[in-house]
């Protein structure tokens, strides 16, 4: 009797479907970042009528924006590290601010966690799903690319 036993998904599918939607999660918070930026200091509520140079804020937000859309992993690293800037800058003036600013400060907290969340999933599924082999080699990618070793401080076995 042949055995016809169903296969569950195979990972590949579980974690293509992860990837997508994290890179989908990450690259509409970060749009939402930009669009909420440029909203918010120029009309929403500036810091001054007619708005403000604060607006420029949003500039370093549409840099990482061709990496997600190109899903590199390189830009996946830093973007959740970057966020954090931003993250800052709301919590302070959700503290600080009154009304509508305090307001648009929530909604840019939200997004940055949002985005940090997406992008540290994102990377932990891709890393997960490649194996320790590409791990290493990836490691080894980057040491090559700044001229660093791969690992200074092997790991002690015992």
């Amino acid at each position: 009797m042949p055995e016809t036993s169903q296969q569950p998904l195979p990972t590949s599918a579980a974690t293509a479907r992860t990837v997508a939607f994290t890179r989908t999660l990450a690259v509409g918070s970060l749009v939402g970042l930009i669009v909420l930026g440029l909203l918010w200091e120029m009309w929403l509520a500036p810091l001054r009528p007619g708005g403000s140079w604060l607006v420029l804020k949003v500039l370093p937000l549409t840099l990482p924006l061709a990496g997600l859309l190109k899903n590199r992993m390189y830009t996946y690293r830093w973007v959740s590290l970057i966020v954090w800037i931003y993250f800052t800058e709301g919590v302070v003036r959700a503290w600080s601010d009154k009304g509508l600013s305090a307001a648009l400060a929530g909604i840019e907290v939200a997004l940055c966690v949002s985005l940090f969340v997406a992008c540290a999933l994102h990377v932990r599924t891709r890393l997960k799903a490649a194996g320790p082999a590409a791990v290493e080699a990836d490691k080894l990618r980057h040491a090559a690319a700044i001229g660093a070793a791969a690992d200074p401080i092997k790991p002690v076995k015992s």
